[in-house]
């Protein structure tokens, strides 16, 4: 359990661990690739880890080293299709994102691979990633439609694929497949979603037609090695954002953020609440922009995030509630996201009970929630081992008017081991 005490105002720097997303994504594109990749900044949680384990199962050879600005990983490529047949099953341990994109890379390889996971993960629906990678021509067997998947894969063909529900993890999944396939794979979504997955098949020498609504891929391409350096993850920089967002005369500096337009979303919704944000683009590297964001508290207004806004601030919800939790005149009212229903927990629900539970008032519903603006009171918040209710309630009991306790604290490892000890650096000076 940890412990979150009141604080005035927090000001300084801070740099986040290495995207998530993109740490996926580099790491299984540099394992299909033909030649050795160095990967700099690679994100430290257990996620991430848990697919370079998996790639490893699969015969992939990994070094790893650590330094002061995060994992460097050195991959030697076993090139496309080169993947071994694992000798045990593949543990994805808490990493929906590890389970659903290794899918596409198995179901092309001529073998059975036999992915599972933690309790979370076995709970959590995977029709989605199944459904299209049969069509392809896996043969996919579930408990029910989650996991453990069995996958036998081999000679696959394109589809077009147009998902119900949108979600990057599922188009990644089937352009993974696809770039394995015979013939042009197209995903069409209805509401674009984050393009990790289609900058890093470019960055390692494949080409993707895309436009707004459609990406396609056409199989058979040889990917290159390459040596990337992973920007800071912006998912994880939105729980400082909001710490500074919401205490009074603070102000933040993160910085080397990666800045990709897909997921910048979320600065739109933080100004809608009030929060002074600067954006400056320092860099680009691999195709994905990466930057400075100033935070600067401002007078807090209620807002909301709309049906059409969710699939672009999925991941920055619990975030983006801490801050309606912290000011007097903060509100938050999300509709069309029962996607929360299905993560590492029922975000919904969980996070509900969480802010109830610290003296604030929340009003639940099937695909969303409203919350009242604080500040919290104080007491004890249990987080049900998600990594963003973690953070979320830790952030917002900066406000409370008493110490704030978190059990299953120690969930922030699956996305930022060094949450806490940031946040006791930034506060510190600020009691």
């Amino acid at each position: 359990m940890s412990i979150v005490r009141p604080v005035a105002r927090v000001r300084g720097r801070v740099r986040v661990p290495g995207d998530k997303s993109i740490s996926h994504r580099y790491a299984m594109l540099a394992a299909i690739a033909d030649g050795v990749s160095h990967l700099a900044g690679y994100a430290p949680g257990a996620d991430c880890a848990a697919t370079l384990a998996c790639l490893e199962t699969f015969g992939v050879a990994i070094a790893r080293v650590n330094d002061a600005d995060g994992p460097r990983i050195t991959i030697e490529g076993r090139g496309r299709r080169g993947l071994r047949a694992p000798a045990r099953a593949l543990d994805a341990a808490n990493s929906g994102t590890s389970m659903r994109l290794l899918s596409g890379l198995a179901a092309a390889h001529p073998f059975r691979t036999v992915i599972g996971g933690d309790d979370s993960l076995s709970r959590r629906p995977m029709r989605r990633v199944i459904e299209p990678l049969t069509r392809m021509g896996a043969r996919i067997t579930s408990r029910d439609g989650r996991p453990p998947l069995t996958i036998d894969g081999g000679e696959l063909h394109a589809i077009t694929h147009e998902p119900e529900v949108p979600s990057a993890q599922v188009k990644s999944a089937v352009l993974l497949a696809g770039l394995q396939a015979n013939g042009r794979t197209i995903v069409a979504e209805a509401v674009p979603t984050r393009d990790h997955t289609e900058r890093a098949l470019e960055a390692f020498g494949a080409t993707v037609g895309r436009d707004r609504h459609r990406i396609a891929i056409e199989g058979g391409q040889p990917l290159h090695a390459r040596d990337l350096v992973v920007p800071g993850d912006i998912s994880s920089a939105v729980f400082w954002l909001t710490l500074g967002a919401g205490r009074p005369g603070s102000c933040l500096d993160l910085e080397q953020v990666g800045l990709n337009p897909s997921r910048t979303a979320v600065l739109d919704v933080l100004r809608r609440a009030g929060a002074e944000i600067d954006v400056r683009v320092d860099d680009e590297r691999a195709g994905e922009p990466i930057g400075t964001i100033r935070v600067r508290a401002g007078d807090a207004r209620p807002f909301e995030i709309a049906p059409d806004e969710v699939a672009g601030v999925i991941d920055e919800i619990p975030a983006l509630a801490a801050l309606a939790a912290m000011t007097l005149g903060g509100a938050l009212t999300v509709r069309g996201a029962a996607e929360l229903r299905v993560k590492e927990s029922d975000r919904i629900a969980m996070l509900a009970r969480g802010f109830r539970a610290l003296g604030l008032s929340v009003e639940e519903y099937e695909d969303g929630f409203s919350i009242e603006g604080g500040p919290p009171a104080g007491g004890e918040a249990d987080a049900a081992g998600d990594h963003r209710l973690a953070m979320a309630f830790a952030v917002a009991g900066t406000a409370a008017a008493a110490p704030v306790r978190i059990a299953g604290a120690q969930a922030v490892a699956v996305s930022y081991p060094g949450f806490f000890e940031e946040l006791e650096r930034l506060t510190g000076d600020g009691r």
